[in-house]
């Protein structure tokens, strides 16, 4: 990612760790911005989706979307929030075809690799590695545009 600095790295201890960090991300987030999630199963991704919706004041249960690949959430603010998920779908031409406007939404795309490039300029990419042993996740954030410097983005200078 051109321009983009050195990913900030968080461990998180618990679920309700997960959620309170998805609940400060959502009330960072603005109209256009794109979050892609990534990492194994049990990771994280929807917990971390449910704090960012709670964040948004995102109306409705957020819930993984994994059978209708897309759910659509009024917020507060009056921005849609979407949350994707991208596990079964085969190619970007798919996430296309749900046809969502995403410089005037707030999404967060599960299983975003390779799907999320592009969409948005404000691009903020998790890569969530889980250590089955101790259940102890580590979260790597790295984006662009607004999240170019992430670690500022978060005040963790």
């Amino acid at each position: 990612m051109s321009g983009a600095t050195a990913p900030l790295v968080l461990e998180i201890a618990t679920e309700d760790q997960m959620h309170t960090f998805g609940v400060r991300l959502g009330s960072l987030l603005i109209e256009g911005d794109l979050v892609s999630l990534n990492g194994p199963l049990g990771a994280g991704k929807t917990t971390l989706t449910r704090g960012i919706g709670e964040g948004l004041e995102a109306q409705g249960n957020v819930s993984s979307p994994t059978f209708l690949i897309a759910r659509t959430h009024p917020t507060a603010s009056g921005t849609p929030f979407h949350h994707i998920d991208a596990y079964r779908l085969s190619s970007p031409a798919e996430l296309d075809d749900l046809d969502i406007d995403f410089a005037r939404s707030i999404s967060v795309i599960e299983w975003g690799k390779g799907f999320a490039e592009g969409l948005s300029e404000s691009l903020l990419t998790i890569d969530i590695e889980r250590d089955l042993e101790t259940d102890l996740r580590t979260l790597s954030l790295q984006g662009q545009g607004r999240f170019a410097n992430v670690a500022e983005f978060f005040g963790e200078h």
